[in-house]
Parts: C-alpha cells; structure tokens; sequence
C-alpha cells in the first residue's frame, strides 16, 4: 500500500492529466483512476464469463485481425514494436523517445477498405 505521501504525489499527477493507474484512463484523480481501473477489471471478467474461456480468447483473436486489416501489415507491425517497448512504468513511446528508437506513427493511420 503507498504511503499517504506517496498517494498525494501520485494524485497531484493525476489531477495534471497522467494516467497513473494501469486501466485508470480518463480518470481526473486518482480515486477516480482506481474506481475506473476495476470497473473495467470487472467487465472483462464478466465479458469472460459470459463467453467462457475460449469464446472470449476468440472475441480477442478476431478484435487483432480486425485492427490489423484496418491498419495494414505495416501498421500493425510498427504498433506491435510501440507496444512491445513498454514496461510497467513507461509507454512504449516514452521508452522510444528515450532510447531514440524511431516509431512511425504514420503508419497508424486507418486503411480505408
């Protein structure tokens, strides 16, 4: 558990607009980051649930072919390498930006069909 100061310090971020919760996007304190962040938890959970196990890995399955036909190969690839730098603590951009690793966000763009 953090200390009071330790939950000051990571409040005053969240109040600057930094996402300091794993699944807290959105939320404007960090109360509101934590409530967010198991709501979603819990919807995932129940979503799993409904579907049973393998029903929900191929809901997954189908969401990436999706993204990666809206993306297209090289899209898909170059978010794969965006996503693959991040750590608990840094986005995968914050890591490339550091290390001067260059990802091409261009290549994000949405194909039309």
């Amino acid at each position: 558990m953090a200390s009071q100061q330790e939950r000051q310090e990571l409040d005053d971020r969240a109040r600057q607009g930094e996402t300091v919760v794993p699944g807290g996007t959105g939320g404007k304190s960090l109360e509101a980051q934590e409530h967010l962040a198991e709501g979603r938890s819990r919807g995932g959970q129940t979503r799993k649930e409904q579907l049973g196990t393998q029903g929900y890995q191929e809901m997954g399955s189908k969401g990436g072919q999706t993204r990666k036909d809206q993306l297209g190969k090289e899209g898909y690839q170059e978010m794969g390498r965006k996503g693959g730098l991040s750590t608990m603590d840094k986005s995968g951009g914050q890591r490339a930006a550091e290390e001067g690793i260059h990802i091409d966000e261009s290549k994000f763009k949405t194909h039309r069909a």
